[in-house]
């Protein structure tokens, strides 16, 4: 099962298809699930730890919104983590929207850097149905060329 980077990170279509495939979809709704499930959470509402301004600090330098930072501490490990990634261009808010767009083109910006090209698939929102069904389809035989025991960019499990 490789790991897949999705986006928009909080695209549950996306997320069923590459579920549906067999792999493992990086999505941001797994890693709010696992912040705030776990007990070292102090601060509800605001569901962060000390170190968490700490580990956005990795992916974005001070000066940048704090927000950027927060985010960056959630979808730079999943990048990392990437062995394959979905980046859906032009898509509308309710197909799954992060936020900000500083931290979508840096997030998207890091997975075209850590990974292979060809790892990649870069497709177009659909704006009719016959598109829809392409999209499916293209999604999907992209999927299909994904080993299913593959090792990530950075050479680990």
């Amino acid at each position: 099962m490789a790991k897949i980077f999705v986006y928009p990170t909080n695209s549950f279509i996306l997320a069923d298809l590459v579920t549906r495939s067999g792999h493992e979809p990086l999505v941001i709704m797994n890693q709010v699930r696992e912040k705030v499930t776990k007990l070292s959470v102090d601060s509800p509402p605001l569901n962060i730890t000390a170190e968490d301004p700490k580990a956005g600090l990795k992916y974005a330098a001070i000066e940048v919104p704090a927000g950027v930072r927060g985010r960056m501490a959630l979808l730079g490990p999943l990048a990392e983590k990437s062995e394959a990634a979905i980046i859906v261009e032009g898509a509308p808010a309710d197909f799954g929207c992060s936020g900000c767009n500083r931290t979508n083109e840096l997030s998207k910006y890091q997975v075209r850097t850590l990974l292979d090209r060809k790892a990649i698939l870069e497709i177009k929102y659909p704006q009719n149905e016959e598109q829809m069904h392409e999209f499916v389809y293209t999604v999907m035989d992209f999927l299909k060329t994904i080993p299913k025991d593959s090792v990530n960019a950075q050479g680990g499990e």
